[in-house]
């Protein structure tokens, strides 16, 4: 609504401002040649002549108020062009303020309602020791929860730009797809990783690992135990890839086509801890690394999610 009654207010003013432009100047010239020769002295010329020169005058200025109104259609898209031009670089950066804003306000009440549940019944009377652990550590997760969830709506707030690119070194897909599964823990033994070489790309170290990281905490999180997750890095010379295969839950085709949408989950992942950020989050690294990710999955099958990037030249 803001940038609509700017855009408004812009384009009216670029239009009154170059109608009134055209209109003195179109006023200059028509004075300019009906002052400049002046065909009133009969003994100069004579009335077929002064005749001819005022239809000349005539046709002037029935070219220049034609002119004027062919102006007053066009100038209106002109000026609102112009208008959303200057515009656009602000637009942008409101956008993902009010991106930011949007997601915080929308999930920072769950952690915080926790935060302030469990310190409250903590404070509500005395306790023991390990009941005070408890409330404590439950606050803690939270807390802990709330700081990713800050760090993952800033890196989507955040917009690609040389300055980041400036940041871009080159990167091993396969040494951060090792880590990622490394992370995991105990489930790590369930994660199989396939690459004969190390695949090296230009970008952000931490941006990327937190990518890979997603997909394989995704794998992890809904395959169970009997299930099986493969991380496989590959290349092409000018492309590098990094596939993450789980044969866990899937997805029906309609979850698949909201996969990458912000704050949405599948209904069977919405007991299943998350804020539904880690593909949309994926999406938005790869897009500034002028890449792509993409996903396949069928509901009691399995996913497939892939990650295209351009490999690293040196």
């Amino acid at each position: 609504m803001i940038f609509r009654r700017a855009l408004i207010r812009l384009t009216v003013t670029y239009t009154l401002v170059q109608l009134a432009l055209f209109g003195a100047f179109a006023i200059g010239i028509y004075a300019f040649v009906t002052g400049t020769f002046d065909f009133d002295v009969e003994e100069l010329s004579g009335e077929a002549f002064i005749a001819s020169a005022e239809q000349g005058f005539a046709l002037l200025r029935n070219g220049l108020l034609v002119g004027y109104a062919a102006l007053v259609v066009l100038l209106p898209v002109a000026s609102y062009l112009m208008a959303r031009g200057a515009l656009a670089p602000v637009r942008r950066s409101y956008e993902l303020q009010q991106r930011f804003v949007d997601g915080a306000s929308h999930e920072f009440r769950s952690p915080l309602s926790v935060i302030q549940g469990e310190l409250e019944l903590a404070l509500s009377r005395a306790r023991t020791p390990a009941q005070y652990r408890t409330a404590i550590t439950r606050a803690l997760e939270s807390a802990e929860s709330l700081a990713q969830l800050t760090n993952d709506l800033l890196l989507l707030s955040r917009d690609s730009s040389a300055e980041m690119e400036a940041t871009f070194e080159a990167v091993s897909l396969t040494e951060l797809a090792r880590i990622a599964v490394g992370a995991q823990g105990p489930a790590a033994a369930k994660v199989r990783v396939n690459s004969t070489r190390a695949v090296l790309v230009d970008g952000s170290r931490g941006l990327l690992a937190r990518a890979i990281t997603n997909l394989v905490d995704n794998a992890v999180k809904f395959t169970d135990e009997s299930g099986h997750v493969e991380v496989t890095v590959t290349s092409t010379g000018k492309v590098a890839q990094i596939v993450v295969f789980d044969d866990g839950i899937g997805m029906t085709e309609a979850e698949m086509a909201h996969a990458f949408d912000r704050f949405w989950r599948a209904q069977d992942a919405r007991s299943t801890p998350g804020f539904g950020l880690g593909l949309p989050l994926v999406e938005q690294i790869m897009t500034a690394h002028h890449g792509k990710a993409s996903i396949d999955s069928s509901a009691g099958v399995g996913t497939t999610v892939t990650l295209t990037l351009p490999e690293y030249q040196p």
